[in-house]
């Protein structure tokens, strides 16, 4: 029998918000985003509540075998449409720290990143599964990239976009986007990829994301429901507590019919490594790309949306994915 208990068995130091609704159906534990105004922007309370579930779940004591991450549809135009998560609520955390209640900031980055972490670190046999059907950016990409599968659906829309603000791609960015390594005849592994998408914060579709391996499998959206419910029935099934029980189902519902030869970074991949890959400043790539000349719309949309960025910003996401490639291990 398949067990759904809402906030079963939390410890007392459950931090609870409407804005993150966890649950547990049989030894699936989910974890359900629910801020649809500000498409699941991330908040501190979100944060807390989720730290505080995770580690229950993680403790050993609470037999779950898998999460799941999702989230709750917006209204728009009087019609529901998907998100997972547009990222940090920096809207709060600038007003915050531009008043005198700047430890909201100061608590706010600090306990997200250790969120980031704690899901970066949970055992292989408890594999999160992220469903990201709508937008995933910043925040919400720290939520899930270090997490053991990324599901995508044709609703995907992918950015790490912190460079237009003045920040940079955080929440792990510097270890994950750099080891975005694809190969290339002619120069085997080749590192491009990366630094094009810090840089730019372009946006991705499903397309580019099996094409980088950013995503590990492609579902239509109709499909994400039935796929929940094989989830659920697999982690009551018995089997090896070190076992992964999600891998064979995600394998059963992942649609092999999506082309990711006609994504764009494959179509643009020539060019992206010529002006990205081993480049050790802007001002390299910068040249690089206006050497392409004007019959180059690569080029001239890419030049366009690096002048739309802080220049502060791309040296130091540059920098930053430099060292991050030295790191071993993610924390």
């Amino acid at each position: 029998n398949i067990r759904l208990d809402n906030h079963h068995h939390f410890n007392m130091a459950q931090h609870f918000t409407k804005q993150l609704l966890p649950s547990r159906a049989s030894n699936l534990g989910i974890l359900q985003l629910n801020n649809p105004s500000s498409l699941n922007a991330l908040t501190l309370d979100m944060i807390r509540s989720m730290t505080s579930t995770l580690q229950h779940w993680q403790s050993g004591s609470s037999a779950i075998r898998a999460t799941l991450m999702s989230g709750t549809p917006y209204e728009k135009n009087g019609k529901s449409r998907p998100a997972f998560c547009a990222g940090g609520d920096v809207k709060t955390v600038y007003l915050a720290g531009s008043s005198d209640d700047r430890k909201l900031t100061a608590d706010f980055f600090r306990e997200e990143y250790q969120l980031n972490h704690l899901i970066a670190t949970q055992l292989p046999h408890m594999p999160q599964v992220s469903l990201w059907d709508g937008v995933v950016m910043g925040g919400g990409v720290g939520l899930s990239i270090h997490g053991k599968y990324r599901v995508a659906t044709e609703n995907t829309l992918f950015a790490m976009p912190e460079c237009k603000i003045g920040l940079y791609p955080d929440v792990g960015g510097s270890w994950w986007i750099p080891r975005l390594k694809l190969y290339q005849q002619q120069q085997g592994m080749v590192g491009g990829i990366g630094n094009y998408l810090a840089l730019t914060g372009a946006r991705l579709k499903a397309e580019d994301l099996l094409y980088t391996g950013i995503a590990t499998h492609y579902v239509k959206s109709d499909q994400l429901e039935e796929l929940k419910r094989a989830l659920i029935e697999s982690t009551a099934k018995e089997g090896s507590p070190l076992g992964d029980c999600a891998a064979s189902v995600l394998m059963s519902f992942h649609d092999h019919s999506i082309d990711v030869k006609s994504a764009f970074l494959s179509q643009n991949r020539t060019e992206i490594d010529q002006a990205f890959h081993g480049k050790d400043r802007v001002e390299d790539i910068v040249a690089t790309l206006e050497s392409m000349g004007s019959e180059s719309q690569f080029a001239q949309s890419t030049l366009e949306a690096l002048k739309q960025m802080s220049p502060t910003s791309l040296k130091v996401t540059l920098e930053g994915l430099k060292r991050g490639l030295k790191l071993n291990n993610v924390g």
